[in-house]
């Protein structure tokens, strides 16, 4: 038997069963509760409540979900289905189609369960080697004494080594940088507070949590020195999607000149995507907004049938990025402008 670990996925593979378990993102930090996922029905609910998320991690749960349906006799025909079902799960989340275009692409030519095992276990394998060179190159900017902002989750919660952003700050705090990291909090479901904080607290990696509005204040009064955020999918031209706020963050940046970063693996270039504008941006649920709800039961602070706008993700202009921190190099905005992203 085969056991592939990260911080949030576990895959046990022989010859005739795949058992895969996710830790519940959606319960973090208060209860560290594994699923284990049976069906290609839990696996997307699971992508769809964010369960499992992070552009990255939900590629390789949904490539090892396609292995799981393969060692189980699964026709080619509703193989094939079922794939497809995974790719729609979510729509910005460039990672997920790459990798279930891979597969699909495997079931097609080769269709042997063995095969289809093999390339979702590759491609696990591939995400941990892509996150250790994204820290490595990202490191490189990283200097002692550093005060950095993030945004969103961006670390092994996200991914299945490292992490993207997060993988950077870890390796750079490893090399004995004195570095403070200022979390946003982040929506949807305050994914920086929860999860971020979760992480860095576990790394002993001194951090401070703020709310989203708080880092133009911080950014004013020269607390922070860096940003670096990831990224869902960026265009060729380097307009690039990430969680809402990512946008105003590279604003404030801009406006204070203070470098701002993204760093992702090169399966989140969409080369097919020209610009920002051609990248979907998923809407989510108004109750996200109007309250909060848990095994306390439900809170409400918006007045009943207020009309609600909820985005998941926003759109970050090339012109605003310092620098594209990839596994493959460290682009900069003439490398870009040449089109550097086009081959990746």
């Amino acid at each position: 038997m085969m056991t592939l670990r990260s911080l949030a996925l576990e895959a046990d593979i022989d010859e005739n069963k795949i058992t895969i378990r996710l830790l519940d993102q959606t319960l973090l930090p208060q209860e560290e509760k594994w699923l284990t996922i049976e069906t290609n029905a839990q696996m997307i609910e699971a992508i769809k409540s964010l369960r499992v998320r992070g552009a990255p991690l939900i590629g390789v749960a949904a490539s090892l979900m396609v292995a799981q349906l393969a060692v189980q006799d699964t026709s080619q025909t509703e193989l094939l289905t079922q794939a497809k079902n995974l790719y729609e799960a979510r729509p910005t989340a460039v990672n997920l189609m790459i990798c279930i275009d891979r597969m699909t692409k495997r079931i097609k030519e080769n269709f042997l369960p063995r095969k289809i095992v093999d390339l979702a276990v590759q491609i696990f394998d591939e995400d941990v080697i892509l996150c250790q060179k994204i820290a490595a190159n990202g490191a490189a900017l990283i200097e002692d004494g550093d005060q950095i902002l993030t945004h969103c989750n961006t670390g092994g919660l996200a991914t299945a080594g490292v992490g993207t952003a997060l993988g950077v700050i870890r390796l750079a705090h490893q090399q004995g940088k004195k570095i403070h990291v200022y979390i946003d909090e982040t929506r949807p479901l305050l994914q920086g507070g929860r999860l971020t904080a979760w992480e860095l607290k576990k790394l002993n990696i001194p951090c401070t949590l703020i709310t989203d509005s708080t880092a133009a204040h911080l950014m004013s009064l020269k607390k922070i020195t860096k940003a670096i955020v990831g990224s869902d999918r960026i265009a060729v031209n380097g307009d690039f999607a990430n969680k809402i706020g990512t946008y105003s963050v590279a604003v404030n940046c801009h406006y204070h000149e203070i470098p701002f970063y993204v760093a992702a693996p090169y399966t989140t270039v969409d080369t097919n995507c020209q610009h920002g504008d051609e990248i979907p941006i998923e809407q989510r649920a108004a109750k996200e907004v109007q309250g909060v709800s848990g095994s306390f039961g439900e809170v409400l602070w918006a007045p009943s049938g207020v009309a609600v706008y909820n985005p998941a993700f926003d759109v970050t202009p090339a012109k605003l990025v310092s620098a594209w921190i990839l596994d493959r190099a460290t682009f900069n905005k003439k490398d870009v402008d040449q089109g550097a992203l086009k081959s990746c």
